[in-house]
């Protein structure tokens, strides 16, 4: 079993847990501790550096994609939804039905949005960009603020 090693961010809207191995991220997501806890030390790993830096410089506005290594952890169907959900452009946004067509299996909209749920990898896997093709926003693990949050901020550092 690999060792695996926490860092924390305090984002504008909680503290996120970042999660990886020294070669790559495992996890990203919200946690509802109101401090940090895995704090940065001398020893702490390069790739967890790397997706702090990126992630404050996603909610700075600067940064739209994350170059850092990441690991996909689950069946073939939902990495293939996580995939299809990193097709999703910054500060746009599409349904659960949109995803079920792009991966070719159109009638998984519900299988669509239970892995979109299983996600693990908040914000670079852009799940918060998934809404019910009525437009309304759905179910988010980290909280519906915290996904309207995230689009409203996307909206505005949109360089498009």
């Amino acid at each position: 079993m690999t060792t695996q090693y926490k860092l924390d961010y305090e984002s504008p809207i909680g503290v996120i847990e970042i999660i990886g191995t020294d070669a790559a991220i495992s996890s990203i997501m919200f946690s509802e501790r109101d401090a940090l806890v895995n704090v940065k030390q001398d020893e702490t790993l390069k790739v967890l550096v790397d997706c702090k830096k990126q992630l404050h410089e996603y909610f700075k506005g600067e940064r739209y994609e994350f170059t850092f290594p990441y690991i996909l952890e689950g069946t073939d169907f939902q990495k293939k939804v996580w995939t299809a959900l990193t097709l999703i452009p910054y500060a746009e946004t599409g349904s659960y039905k949109e995803i079920a067509a792009l991966i070719q299996n159109e009638k998984a909209i519900r299988a669509v949005g239970s892995a979109n749920g299983k996600n693990v990898l908040s914000i670079v896997i852009p799940c918060h960009r998934v809404i019910g093709s009525n437009g309304t926003l759905t179910g988010y693990t980290g909280g519906l603020w915290r996904k309207e949050w995230l689009l409203q901020h996307e909206k505005n550092y949109n360089k498009s």
